[in-house]
């Protein structure tokens, strides 16, 4: 989503806000396919892809509150609702203890 949201951006850009224009779709594109990869660590399993998945969910519940009221609260229900969801899947515990850091599998914390 946030891809198709650069490109769109790029569509739009014209003259008199070419600086932002430019920089707004490619720091879009970006996230986008930062998303992509941690998409893809978190279907691996990957340690690393849990923190970053937190921190993006959170940005959207920012994104679902700045969409609130008026003509866009049905937009903000949706990003608000996915963003739960998503929070809700990670830190289930089978969620937890795939994605934990311990390669032992060990239960009990080093001391």
């Amino acid at each position: 989503m946030v891809v198709v949201l650069g490109f769109a951006e790029a569509f739009t850009i014209d003259s008199s806000r070419l600086v932002l224009g430019v920089t707004t779709t490619l720091f879009l594109l970006a996230y986008g396919a930062g998303l992509v990869l941690v998409a893809r660590g978190l279907s691996r399993a990957s340690t690393w892809s849990r923190g970053p998945a937190v921190f993006t969910q959170l940005i959207q519940l920012l994104m679902a509150y700045s969409f609130w009221g008026g003509s866009t609260r049905a937009v903000s229900v949706v990003l608000a609702v996915a963003a739960a969801a998503v929070l809700v899947a990670i830190f289930q515990k089978a969620s937890t203890a795939a994605l934990r850091d311990d390669p032992g599998g060990s239960d009990h914390p080093v001391l």
